[in-house]
C-alpha cells in the first residue's frame, strides 16, 4: 500500500520506544514503591522498639499512647490479649476509642499469636497504612504503631504520572523521527525501484546514485554494477547482431551469386572451378561461425565436455603450423614454430588445438602482411605453455581490457570474424584448469595458453627437435 514502509518503520520505532518505557516503568515504579514502604516500616519498627522499652504497666495507658503518638507522629494502639483462641481488645488508642477496623488488625493478631515483632502494609477504608506490632511485657498485651503511607504512595503516583508523560512525549518524538527517517528511506527505495524499472525496460543510460554506506547504498551500488554489465552486454549484443548479420549476409550473397553464375552454361571450366573454390571458402566461413555459436551455447548450458589426458604441446604446435601455413602464405605472413621437447599438458587435445587455432588465426588476421607469427611451447614450473607471438602493431589499451569479451571486435579495417573465438578460447581453457592471457605493446603481442603440466608418458615418442626451427611460409 502507498506509504506502507513509512507506516511500518514509524510503528516499529513507536513500539520499541513504548516498550522500553513500559519496561522501565515495570522495573522502576514497583521497586520504588516497595523501597518507600519498606523504609517507612523499618522506621516504624525502630520507633516501636524504642517505645516498647518505655512501657510500664502502672503508667497511664492513655498518656503513654498519646505521648508516643506525639513523639513519633504515628498512631499508637495498645491491645489486651485473651484466649485461646487469641482475641484482641483495644484498651488504649491515641486516636480515641473509635469503631474503625483497627481492632481486627491482622498485624497485631499475628504478633499476639507468635510473640514476635510483625510489620506489614495494609489497606483500611481504601487507604494504605504501614503497621508494626510489638508484644509487650508478658501478659501486658500488644502495642501497634500504624502510620499512613499516603506520602510514600503520593510520591509513587507522581513518578507514575511523569513516566506516563515522558512515555507520551517519547512516543510522539519517535513517531515524528520514525516518519522522517522512513520517508527518507522510502524515497531512496523508490529511486531504486525506478532504476530497476528502467533497467527492466532496457534503458541503461542513466546511472544509479545513492549516497551513504548503509545497506541501501550497497544495494544501489550492486544495481549500478548490474546496470553497467547489462549495458555492456546490450551493447555487445547489438554489435554481435550487426556483426553476425554482416558475417552471414556476405557469404550468403556470395553463395547466391556464384550459384547463379554456375547455372550459366557459358561459364568455362576454369572459371567454374574458381567459383566452386570460392563457394567452398564461404561455406567454411559459415561453418566456423556456426561452430563458434554452437560451442558458446554448449559452454553456457554446461554441456561442453572436455577430456583430461596427456597432450604434447610441441605436436600441437606442429599441427597448427601445418594447418595454417596456407593461410599464412595467402596473407603474406611468416609463420614459425619454436618448441622445447617434452612439454606435456593434462588437457583435451581437440580443445587445445581449437584454442591454438583461434590464437594463431587472430594473429594472422589482425596483423599486416610481412608480419611474423611464432608458435612456441615451453614449461614453467608446473605449467605447460603454448604461446602465439606476433610483431604487429599491438592491441590498443581500450581493446586489450575487453579482448576476451564475447562479441567484442576491435575496430579497424582489418577487424573481422564474429568476435567469439577468443571468448570461447578462454572458456575452454578454464574448463581444462588453464588460462589464456595476453600482453601487448607496439611491435610485440603475446597470447599465452597456460595448462597444468604433466610428465611425459613412458610410451610417448621423442620429438626430434633440439632447437627452434622455422617453418617456411
Amino acid at each position: 500500500m502507498p506509504g506502507g514502509i513509512r507506516i511500518r518503520i514509524a510503528l516499529a520505532l513507536v513500539i520499541i520506544v513504548g516498550g522500553a518505557q513500559v519496561a522501565a516503568y515495570l522495573l522502576v515504579v514497583p521497586t520504588l514503591e516497595r523501597a518507600l514502604v519498606d523504609s517507612r516500616l523499618d522506621q516504624l519498627e525502630k520507633d516501636a522498639r524504642t517505645l516498647s522499652t518505655a512501657f510500664a504497666q502502672p503508667l497511664s495507658l492513655s498518656s503513654f499512647v498519646e505521648g508516643g503518638a506525639a513523639t513519633f507522629n504515628t498512631r499508637v494502639v495498645v491491645f489486651g490479649v485473651s484466649g485461646p483462641p487469641v482475641v484482641l481488645s483495644r484498651v488504649a488508642d491515641s486516636f480515641g476509642q473509635g469503631t474503625d477496623a483497627i481492632e481486627r488488625s491482622p498485624t497485631a493478631l499475628e504478633a499476639a499469636r507468635t510473640g514476635r515483632i510483625v510489620k506489614a502494609s495494609v489497606t483500611r477504608g481504601g487507604s494504605g497504612y504501614g503497621e508494626v506490632a510489638v508484644p509487650l511485657l508478658p501478659s501486658a498485651g500488644v502495642m501497634l504503631l500504624s502510620s499512613s503511607l499516603a506520602d510514600q504512595l503520593a510520591t509513587v503516583r507522581l513518578v507514575e504520572r511523569r513516566f506516563l508523560a515522558a512515555t507520551l512525549v517519547a512516543v510522539g518524538i519517535a513517531l515524528l523521527l520514525g516518519s522522517i527517517a522512513a520517508a527518507i528511506h522510502a524515497r531512496r527505495i523508490r529511486r531504486l525501484e525506478r532504476a530497476a524499472n528502467r533497467i527492466a525496460a532496457g534503458q541503461f543510460d542513466e546511472p544509479i546514485v545513492v549516497h551513504g554506506d548503509d545497506e541501501l547504498a550497497q544495494l544501489a551500488r550492486a544495481f549500478e554494477r548490474m546496470r553497467t554489465q547489462l549495458a555492456q552486454l546490450d551493447t555487445a549484443r547489438k554489435e554481435f547482431v550487426a556483426n553476425a548479420s554482416h558475417e552471414l549476409r556476405t557469404p550468403l550473397f556470395s553463395l547466391a551469386g556464384f550459384l547463379e553464375l554456375l547455372d550459366d552454361e557459358d561459364v568455362d571450366e576454369v572459371t567454374r572451378r574458381q567459383f566452386i573454390a570460392t563457394t567452398r571458402e564461404q561455406v567454411d566461413r559459415l561453418t566456423r561461425l556456426a561452430s563458434d555459436l554452437l560451442d558458446l551455447s554448449r559452454v553456457d548450458a554446461g554441456r561442453l565436455h572436455v577430456e583430461r589426458v596427456e597432450v604434447s604441446l610441441p605436436e600441437i604446435a606442429t599441427v597448427l603450423v601445418d594447418e595454417l601455413s596456407p593461410l599464412a602464405d595467402a596473407t603474406g605472413h611468416e609463420l614459425t614454430v619454436t618448441h622445447a621437447a617434452d612439454v606435456w599438458a593434462l588437457a583435451d587435445e581437440e580443445r587445445v588445438l581449437q584454442i591454438g587455432r583461434a590464437l594463431a588465426m587472430n594473429a594472422l588476421v589482425h596483423t599486416p602482411p610481412d608480419s611474423t607469427v611464432e608458435i612456441a611451447t615451453r614449461r614453467a614450473d608446473d605449467r605447460a605453455i603454448l604461446e602465439v607471438t606476433d610483431d604487429g602493431p599491438g592491441i590498443a589499451a581500450e581493446h586489450l581490457e575487453r579482448i576476451f569479451d564475447r562479441f567484442h571486435r576491435a575496430e579497424g579495417t582489418r577487424a573481422s570474424g564474429s568476435g567469439l573465438g577468443l571468448a570461447i578460447a578462454r572458456e575452454l581453457a578454464a574448463r581444462m584448469g588453464g588460462t589464456v592471457a595476453v600482453e601487448s605493446r607496439p611491435g610485440r603481442t603475446v597470447f599465452a595458453l597456460s595448462l597444468p603440466a604433466e610428465t611425459a608418458p613412458d610410451s610417448a615418442p621423442e620429438l626430434e627437435v633440439a632447437a627452434p626451427s622455422p617453418v617456411s611460409t
